[in-house]
């Protein structure tokens, strides 16, 4: 009995482990491009679909990485729209926030500190300028942008609402899911997405570890008004409590108009036309699994 408590112990301590890597590399990916894009203003380092890109990529890549164990989440917003509409444990929600936004915090310091010198080259008082490396804000940051408060926090909303509803659209096996272990490159290629439809408003957070962890990093090491926007308006807390609330509405729109309406087992998937005798071999694809509670 004291072993199988000693393993059930080490499997959670691992997937917070999980938790906290997969954001960090996802971070690192993130913040990374923001940086690099930022700090070479001629646009000959890259772009707003660069920055998509590899948005995307950090996501496949964290997947991959923390899925196996944890689920890979990543995502504050997802765990609670997981806890609230698919069954995932509600005691472990605080622990896996914490994680991710820790694993995002320490991405954020690397990226911090090897691009510290680009960044004063360009920004030495580290300002609002470099400010939209680390965090979201407004209209992208950009002066004159007349981008509302409440425009960015229905933006966050209906961004995370979309990301949510999609996702659990690709991990329940009842709606014939991408197969072969894609389902992380989908949800990247999703990202991709709402990176380039939904950036304009309020840099597509749409995360919440994501944007407090860096947001808290750059605080402490010189931007003395990253909990601000370029208004000089408390603004940290927006993209935390929108896409919370956007998680929880695509959750609650994929259970309730279309998980409700899905068949009760898996349908079989053949490659060739006609009946075909099932593999024996093959796992069990009715079993969601908590390795498909993703990103």
């Amino acid at each position: 009995m004291e072993g199988r408590a000693s393993a059930v112990k080490n499997s959670y301590i691992g997937e917070l482990i999980a938790e906290f890597l997969g954001t960090m590399i996802l971070i690192l990916f993130g913040v990374g491009v923001v940086a690099q894009v930022v700090t070479n203003p001629d646009g000959g380092m890259g772009d707003h679909d660069s920055i998509a890109w590899a948005w995307g990529i950090g996501v496949i890549l964290g997947v991959y990485v923390a899925g196996r164990v944890s689920g890979a989440h990543l995502n504050p917003a997802v765990t609670i729209a997981l806890a609230a509409f698919k069954g995932f444990p509600w005691r472990k929600v605080l622990p896996f926030s914490l994680a991710q936004t820790l694993g995002a915090f320490v991405a954020a310091i690397i990226v911090r500190f090897v691009y510290a010198d680009l960044i004063a080259r360009i920004d030495a008082e580290h300002t609002i300028a470099s400010q939209g490396i680390f965090s979201t804000l407004p209209g992208n940051g950009v002066e004159g942008a007349n981008v509302t408060i409440a425009t960015a926090f229905f933006d966050q909303i209906v961004g995370t609402a979309i990301l949510v509803f999609v996702i659990f659209a690709l991990i329940t096996a009842t709606n014939n899911p991408p197969l072969a272990n894609l389902t992380p490159v989908v949800i990247g290629l999703l990202v991709v997405g709402i990176g380039m439809a939904w950036g304009a408003n309020a840099g597509y957070a749409i995360n919440p570890a994501r944007d407090f962890g860096p947001r808290f990093a750059s605080w402490i090491t010189g931007y003395e008004t990253a909990m601000f926007d370029q208004n000089g308006t408390l603004y940290f807390w927006l993209p935390i409590v929108a896409p919370i609330i956007g998680g929880l509405i695509g959750g609650a729109a994929f259970k309730y108009l279309v998980e409700r309406y899905l068949p009760a087992e898996v349908p079989e998937v053949t490659l060739e036309p006609g009946p075909s005798a099932p593999d024996p071999s093959a796992p069990d694809p009715s079993a969601e699994t908590k390795h498909q509670r993703q990103a």
